[in-house]
């Protein structure tokens, strides 16, 4: 039986239909929203939000152009809603220091950060720090922005019912193609122990060139957004903030433009159902908003409920492991 408050919702159910369902819950509220682009589960989610009048919804993306066309789509819809944009590349930190000192000058507070934005490739790139790029900008990119937000978080939270300040992780049910490698994370052909090792991948897989394959990579980096939620309710549940990671189902998005005819194909074998944009942001507005999550249970959720992720994905000491990992390639001390 469901712990959350609509076990009627699934793979079918729209944002828009959860985001009126928690009207209170957004009504007011400052919200977050990183990887924003016309025709995108992000634009999705912030326009679901936009409809029921929180009193800031800030996007942060890499391409100007395109956060203003996602603006005019809200303002057209809801002229009421005050919108601010802020340029983010997750692939440089000094991009991610400016946002969150930008996003910082908007507002003492943020009630809810959806860290949306992903990136999926097949061939290995770097970040400006030269960390694998799937890994620096899914993980290590919002890592940072998170925490350099943390005292909008906390300010949000000694106002808001325990637990509905929230941090929502999009992740990937991609993340069962490998746990975190954390001794050779960057790719680079380094040995690394058996329980660090990615199960042999499904037949539909390309096998990669050499010691690279993105779909490990993206399978690493998913695995870390979770973790990352697990960690931050570990160290912050008792100041009444909580994270949840979200699988956001299958969706046709931009997130595929860099992938061959091999790789498409492959996506496209995943799954037997493919969600429009709408419902694509559903689980995300359930994990961010629903009050019966206040109390942390699970981490995952998938088609609006919750969902079992892979044992490595959950495990507090990895958890651990990774945040100091994550606070080394940052050159950051968070004492939360």
């Amino acid at each position: 039986m469901s712990v959350l408050t609509h076990p009627e919702w699934n793979q079918e159910t729209g944002g828009l239909e959860v985001a009126k369902a928690f009207a209170e819950q957004i009504n007011e509220k400052i919200v977050l929203v990183t990887g924003v682009s016309p025709e995108s589960i992000g634009s999705s989610t912030a326009l679901s939000i936009a409809s029921q009048s929180p009193s800031l919804l800030i996007l942060a993306s890499r391409t100007p152009s395109k956060l203003d066309a996602v603006t005019k789509s809200i303002k057209d819809a809801y002229p009421g809603v005050n919108v601010q944009t802020v340029a983010l590349d997750l692939m440089s930190q000094d991009s991610v220091r400016k946002a969150a000192a930008e996003i910082a000058q908007l507002t003492p507070r943020i009630d809810i950060i959806i860290n949306n934005a992903a990136l999926m490739t097949l061939k290995r790139q770097l970040t400006a720090e030269g960390i694998e790029a799937q890994f620096g900008a899914n993980h290590i990119g919002h890592f940072l922005l998170t925490n350099l937000l943390m005292p909008q978080l906390l300010a949000a939270a000694k106002s808001n019912a325990p637990g509905a300040t929230r941090v929502v992780n999009l992740t990937s049910l991609g993340h069962r193609l490998s746990p975190v490698r954390f001794h050779d994370y960057n790719f680079e052909g380094k040995e690394i122990p058996q329980e660090e090792q990615y199960p042999p991948l499904p037949p539909m897989f390309p096998s990669g060139d050499g010691v690279y394959n993105g779909f490990v990579s993206y399978g690493q980096a998913k695995t870390a957004n979770i973790l990352y939620s697990v960690e931050l309710n570990r160290l912050l549940k008792e100041k009444g903030i909580v994270s949840y990671a979200v699988h956001p189902g299958s969706i046709w998005t931009s997130l595929g433009r860099e992938l061959d005819a091999d790789g498409e194909a492959a996506i496209r074998a995943t799954s037997p159902f493919w969600k429009n944009h709408d419902q694509g942001a559903s689980t995300t507005l359930v994990a961010a908003l629903d009050p019966a999550l206040n109390e942390p249970k699970g981490i995952l959720l998938h088609n609006c409920q919750i969902f079992d992720a892979a044992p490595y994905a959950t495990d507090e000491e990895l958890a651990k492991r990774l945040w100091t990992l994550s606070e080394k390639l940052v050159k950051g001390d968070f004492k939360l």
